[in-house]
């Protein structure tokens, strides 16, 4: 019997934790020891911000039908004669305003492997080396099939997956399970699988949400009139087709309000980085900052992004810049962006409590 794997895996035998199992043949193959994994999976990032690294991950983002559900044959020579000329010049300037040059990637692929040791520290104290952390991206690299690959290399007889965006989108969460489904049908031993849900409303996030508006309002110097809470947003008829991304990011928004003791006065859901002539969920941010500037006189507002898990293109340029300029020119004056939780560690506590739920059954 070989011990070689097809598609290019290694051989199980090469491990240095491989035994050959209990009341085996002496030439049974030797295989690791059984552990569960537990894959975290973003949206994903360019691996440079030159012309041809944008492209691809443009190429790749914006191909996708879960993002873009328009017929092939219309959008395809849209996107690859037009879009993908000049996008990534654009897109390219956006990601080098904000590229971490130290460690030569975007911030978000930096916050996501901070994030994601964080969280192996907290599976490793609470179930020692029966899981093995890992993370990938939807888009770009890590992908999602090189991960799954490596899991299921290194014994993982289980894998839970988990989505790290608070609320389900097919844009996002359903494309990002399509990926991990598809990279399974690729494995000749398909693990158990799971997947984690939207966790929007859960009293641990929540409370991290809350724990930073307070921080965050504690330091300004001046207590700001509004909060914003600016989700992504996406074109109106998803939501007639069904998708809940919508009501759960109204519900995230009461649920803060409620958290902190506020008023409907205080507080206001909005959507941003809308893309493409048709409408989109509305309000829009970048215009009701501008609009609550000049007619209601709120010149000093608090931007938060609660569906994003970790700060980004959207967060850090397209909020941090594009939108607060749209505020100051609408006579806006005092404009705080409360980032996202990123690794804060009631961030990571949340998290991990969403994993240890999602692992009962299999680790209590």
């Amino acid at each position: 019997m070989s011990d070689a794997k097809p598609n290019g895996h290694p051989k199980f035998s090469e491990l240095p934790t491989a035994v050959c199992p209990a009341h085996a043949q002496p030439d049974h193959p030797k295989i690791p020891p059984a552990k569960i994994g537990i894959l975290l999976a973003n949206l994903g990032t360019p691996d440079g911000y030159d012309y041809w690294s944008m492209r691809r991950y443009l190429n790749e983002f914006l191909s996708d039908r879960r993002v873009i559900d328009y017929p092939a044959w219309k959008w395809q020579p849209l996107l690859q004669l037009i879009i993908l000329t000049k996008r990534p010049f654009s897109s390219g300037a956006a990601y080098k305003s904000i590229w971490n040059e130290e460690a030569g990637e975007s911030p978000l692929m930096t916050i996501t492997k901070d994030q994601t040791a964080a969280i192996a520290t907290e599976m490793e104290t609470a179930f020692g080396d029966q899981v093995m952390v890992d993370f990938c991206m939807r888009y770009g690299n890590p992908s999602t099939e090189s991960k799954v690959r490596k899991m299921i290399d290194a014994g993982c007889q289980k894998i839970l997956f988990f989505p790290l965006y608070p609320h389900y989108a097919g844009a996002t969460s359903a494309t990002a399970n399509d990926e991990f489904f598809r990279s399974l049908m690729k494995e000749p031993w398909q693990p158990p699988a799971r997947i984690v849900p939207a966790y929007f409303e859960h009293p641990m996030y929540i409370d991290a949400l809350a724990k930073s508006v307070e921080t965050a309002y504690a330091a300004a110097e001046k207590k700001p009139d509004l909060l914003i809470c600016s989700y992504h947003g996406m074109p109106t008829r998803y939501l007639m087709q069904g998708d809940p991304y919508h009501c759960q990011c109204q519900k995230t928004t009461r649920l803060l309000k409620e958290r902190l003791g506020w008023d409907d006065t205080q507080i206001k859901t909005t959507f941003q980085s809308k893309f493409g002539p048709e409408e989109w969920l509305q309000p829009y941010t970048v215009e009701e900052v501008a609009r609550v500037a000049r007619e209601e006189g709120k010149t000093n507002i608090a931007v938060i992004a609660p569906a994003f898990s970790a700060d980004c293109i959207e967060t850090l340029e397209e909020i941090n810049e594009e939108i607060k300029e749209s505020f100051e020119h609408a006579g806006g004056e005092d404009f705080l962006y409360i980032p996202c939780l990123n690794d804060d560690p009631a961030h990571i506590a949340a998290l991990s409590q969403v994993i240890r739920e999602n692992l009962k059954g299999w680790l209590d």
